[in-house]
């Protein structure tokens, strides 16, 4: 399965695309997309747009694993995140791809083991689980890459196998 993890942002949106087979993880590309300072949000926001339809078209996901929003303190910076996010997920969805969103407890869960993993230990693992020799560069691609690792992990389990899932509650 072809992933493409999203980071979202304004200044900087991380990406990571991920071929996902049985327990495989093969890293094709990472990297962030970055709208320029000092210009108008829905300049931003176009540009965004545009890249993701690229990105789409260029690597032909068959999912996207989006982080969703954490406000912290700064209210203001999230709501211009939430409108970059708006678009990411509008150009997901008119491409046609499935889109998947976790909390980044759920990231750091799925590919560490422990919700509250510390930002290096994330690092740590995304490199390991991609047999890489060191972790992506700059933060915000190597977050992108384990929210693909982290739908990767998801999608195999086996509460997400429909009727003959083991689980009595589904």
């Amino acid at each position: 399965m072809r992933i493409l993890g999203i980071d979202p942002g304004v200044a900087t949106i991380g990406f990571g695309v991920l071929d996902a087979d049985r327990g495989r993880n093969t890293l094709l590309k990472c990297g962030v997309i970055t709208t320029p300072a000092h210009t108008s949000l829905s300049s931003r926001l176009e540009q965004i747009f545009h890249d993701m339809q690229d990105l789409l078209a260029i690597f032909k996901p068959e999912a996207v694993s989006v982080e969703e929003l954490f406000f912290n303190t700064n209210i203001t910076t999230g709501i211009a995140v939430a409108h970059a996010r708006g678009v990411i997920l509008l150009a997901c969805r008119l491409a046609g791809v499935p889109i998947f969103e976790y909390t980044p407890l759920q990231v750091k869960q799925s590919v560490v083991g422990y919700g509250r993993a510390e930002k290096r230990q994330v690092m740590d693992m995304v490199k390991r689980l991609c047999n890489l020799p060191a972790p992506p560069k700059p933060d915000d691609a190597a977050d992108a890459v384990a929210l693909a690792l982290c739908h990767a992990r998801s999608s195999t389990s086996l509460l997400n196998r429909g009727g003959d899932s083991p689980c009595s509650t589904t």
